[in-house]
């Protein structure tokens, strides 16, 4: 899901020069791209300019520093090509930049905006469109500056302010994307969990099929004497009768009705390969004909033939993109809740909790926004240490730096976890989703970056 909207996610939309002869709409762009880096400056920002100066120091109030837009249109890689091809031409304002800054302190989008006790991006958004509309764009010595350039028109001057307006607008386009990602990531732990209660179901149609084949063979017009007498041992396995009677399954499938009915080749298919299986032939044909006996059989059939089934990964991929990913973990989950089982004869057996309490529902949605909102600093983590003579930092696989993104992220807002478990769990993630090399290699960034947060005193955990 962090990979997904790292990909995707883009904080502002930056418009391209306009392929136009119109003068207005040419000037425009002009002050569309003064404003953008206008406010880098007033947020405090140096940037090398297009005559080959850097930007001068303003005196900006310690508010308007932290204020996130400035860093993120800094961080725009489209600003920085700009910037790099020499397109920063804001000489012009020099005269007034203090001027400006400090109207801005004066202003009353600053009063309110000092009032938010933590802002928060769309807040931060929210200060700089009421300044460029309200402060900026209404400045005499700003517009006077402006009437220099021979290209003004009070038309071309009004749709840059209104297209300049519209990119931070575009942030809520944005923002939206991260409440939709936040969505999905609810969305997808709630179908892992829908996938454990319907490994159990497939266990019991499992059943129901073998029954129904039992059933038929007894109606064969030349049936034998197996076919009249057969081995009932599976069909009436005690285990698959607990499940058909527990209430906390039934009270889950009456609120998430969870089938395989709409699949009946998959389970003709996995019930083939059951029945096939030496597993199967030692349980059938065994003396111990006890209740552990019975858990112990779908404990073992659920884990030698279920589970690496290529039939059931090509099932899970059409009922839901999320739960090829979460078979081995809810698969494990499974087998441990039919040890609970074995070990509990006697008494009601409670199905794992989906989370183990408040603190574990929180973690993925804690995790995916400390990732996100502090991506820029995490990968100036991992830059730090990246040897730019054997890997380009441009070109390394995404996949390796939001493994990376997360993994400080982890690392930094958990002091619990020990930093050996994280450093194992994301290597894991690593090499399950991204290159060959990508564990070997993160296992090395990794270890510099602990090293550095310990000596900076951001963590104190090794």
């Amino acid at each position: 899901m962090l990979y997904s909207y790292l990909l995707t996610r883009s904080e502002f939309k930056i418009d391209a020069a306009p392929e136009t002869t119109s003068k207005d709409k040419k000037y425009a762009y002009a002050v569309y791209l003064d404003l953008i880096f206008l406010t880098l400056q007033l947020s405090g920002l140096k940037f090398r300019r297009s005559d080959g100066s850097m930007s001068p120091s303003v005196d900006t109030d310690r508010l308007i520093t932290k204020n996130r837009v400035g860093k993120a249109l800094f961080d725009n890689d489209t600003i920085k090509a700009i910037i790099l091809r020499g397109g920063a031409t804001v000489e012009t304002f020099d005269p007034t930049l203090q001027n400006l800054s400090d109207a801005l302190v004066r202003s009353a989008a600053y009063r309110d905006y000092k009032k938010i006790k933590s802002p928060d991006l769309a807040d931060d958004v929210r200060f700089w469109l009421t300044v460029i509309n309200t402060v900026i764009a209404k400045d005499e010595h700003f517009i006077a500056l402006l009437r220099e350039n021979e290209a003004f028109t009070i038309a071309g001057f009004n749709a840059g302010v209104r297209e300049f307006s519209e990119t931070l607008t575009s942030y809520q386009d944005s923002r939206l994307t991260y409440v939709n990602a936040g969505r999905e990531l609810k969305a997808s732990l709630d179908k892992a969990y829908e996938l454990y209660y319907s490994l159990f179901v497939l266990m019991m149609e499992l059943t129901r099929e073998q029954a129904l084949r039992l059933d038929n063979a007894k109606s064969k017009f030349l049936a034998t004497h197996d076919d009249l007498n057969p081995n009932t041992r599976f069909v009436d396995n005690r285990f698959i009768a607990r499940l058909e009677a527990n209430e906390e399954l039934k009270d889950y499938l009456t609120q998430n009705p969870v089938s395989w009915a709409d699949d009946p080749s998959l389970i003709r298919s996995l019930l083939d390969r059951i029945l096939e299986s030496q597993i199967y032939q030692d349980y059938m044909n065994a003396g111990d004909d006890s209740y552990t006996a019975d858990c112990e059989f779908w404990r073992n059939i659920m884990r030698s033939v279920i589970l690496p089934s290529d039939d059931l990964a090509e099932a899970l991929e059409s009922k839901s993109i999320y739960w090829n990913d979460d078979l081995p973990i809810m698969g494990t989950f499974v087998v441990k809740t039919i040890r609970h089982f074995a070990t509990s004869p006697d008494s009601e057996v409670k199905f794992l909790p989906q989370y183990k309490d408040s603190e574990d529902e929180e973690f993925g949605p804690d995790l995916f926004r400390y990732a996100v909102e502090n991506r820029e600093t995490y990968r100036s983590y991992i830059d730090r240490f990246i040897n730019a003579s054997q890997w380009d930092p441009e070109r390394l696989a995404f996949m390796d730096i939001v493994v990376m993104i997360a993994a400080i992220a982890e690392l930094i807002n958990y002091p619990a976890i020990p930093v050996p478990v994280t450093m194992n769990e994301y290597i894991e993630i690593a090499n399950s989703y991204s290159t060959s090399r990508s564990g070997q290699f993160i296992n090395g960034i990794l270890f510099s970056v602990v090293r550095y947060l310990n000596e900076e005193g951001i963590i104190t955990k090794n």
